[in-house]
């Protein structure tokens, strides 16, 4: 027997999903497109780089690649980690090179319809403005989604 087809389930397959990473820092949840992270690693000894810019916290050996450690605080203006407070890595491809983004938390891979994306507001400060592709209201708060380019160009602001 052939059922007719249900016009609602069409509906959803059609609503295009996106997975993102959610990380937690200083308090607020923000968003990396799943595709971009490579992996999720606790603390790492991290090598500092002379002469690097401010938001370079240094270099860690990944199974013997170099991957520059970008710290999201410094990158995005907020206050430094106080002593003690460790920081997950979130590493990601940028071309050839890995990059890790240390963040405070790394939570859930949670996919988001892309209708639910809305524009980010006016009133979002410059630096996070360049840096963000939208907003996501989550029943946790509001979840920043964020561009890893513009994360990656240093001295942008």
């Amino acid at each position: 027997m052939i059922y007719p087809a249900d016009p609602a389930r069409g509906r959803r397959a059609e609503a295009a999903l996106q997975g993102y990473v959610s990380f937690r820092l200083a308090g607020q949840w923000l968003g990396l497109p799943v595709v971009l992270a490579q992996e999720v690693l606790a603390t790492q000894r991290i090598s500092p780089v002379p002469l690097a810019p401010p938001e370079v916290a240094g270099f860690l050996n990944l199974r013997g690649q170099i991957v520059t450690a970008v710290d999201l605080r410094v990158r995005l203006g907020l206050a430094a980690r106080g002593d003690g407070e460790a920081a997950m890595n979130i590493v990601v491809r940028d071309g050839d090179e890995l990059f890790s983004f240390l963040v405070d938390e790394v939570g859930d891979v949670v996919e988001v319809a892309d209708a639910r994306v809305e524009d980010v507001p006016a009133t979002l400060d410059e630096r996070w403005k360049a840096c963000c592709e939208g907003v996501v209201r989550m029943e946790r708060g509001l979840l920043l989604v964020m561009n890893t380019e513009e994360l990656l160009r240093f001295g942008a602001e």
